[in-house]
């Protein structure tokens, strides 16, 4: 997984107005908590955080808070405006090393599906996937090869593979499907309407023919 520096600076628990008013000046709250110390609240610029945010890949965050020795953590959440989807919090993770922890990586689809080419729609149900690994097993997204989707087809999380750790969900979740169209399945709801409307026609015509 690839590494991206982000400068923070320890700060103190303040009121929900005095939060409000560093995120309109561009600085986000947040919290960085190990299992190796309490937690430290923190805070970074709305700038520093977007690549680790708004990207599809993951990525280790180098943390540096007050100029101290760099940490190394990754993203575990954060909070968006629900308005103006801008960040509000944060919550960083320490890594230890030799201890597993569990992340969420992006799932990236590859190959070209063939039910798309025979007219279907590509449905991806699960953008990320709950792993649990070592952190320097952490791979920057799990690749999945939908060529073979045909119409009706889909793929699930026993479908995945890295042997470097476990996903943490059932083998049954569906990741991605290959559907009809809408129109596709009123044309076929029409031609079937027209298939039985037709025994009903010979039906009378046989019936007409008798009574002469």
């Amino acid at each position: 997984m690839a590494e991206l520096s982000l400068k923070a600076k320890s700060r103190e628990v303040t009121t929900k107005g005095a939060r409000n008013k560093m995120r309109k000046s561009g600085v986000v709250p947040g919290v960085f908590y190990s299992t190796e110390s309490e937690p430290v609240s923190i805070s970074a610029t709305e700038l520093g955080l977007k690549p680790f945010v708004y990207t599809s890949e993951g990525h280790i965050v180098d943390l540096t808070i007050d100029d101290k020795e760099p940490q190394k953590a990754i993203l575990k959440d954060v909070q968006f405006h629900p308005i103006t989807d801008r960040i509000i919090h944060f919550d960083l993770l320490g890594l230890t090393a030799g201890h597993k922890i569990t992340v969420q990586v992006p799932v990236v689809l590859t190959g070209s599906a063939i039910g798309v080419k025979e007219g279907g729609v590509l449905v991806q149900q699960l953008h990320k996937v709950d792993l649990e690994c070592l952190p320097k097993d952490i791979p920057d997204h799990i690749e999945l090869d939908i060529e073979d989707l045909s119409i009706g087809m889909a793929k699930h999380i026993k479908d995945l593979e890295f042997a470097k750790g476990k996903f943490i969900a059932n083998d049954d979740v569906m990741v991605v499907s290959v559907e009809k169209t809408k129109g596709a399945s009123e044309d076929e709801a029409a031609a079937a309407e027209e298939e039985s409307a037709e025994p009903e026609v010979i039906n009378k015509g046989k019936s007409e023919e008798e009574g002469e």
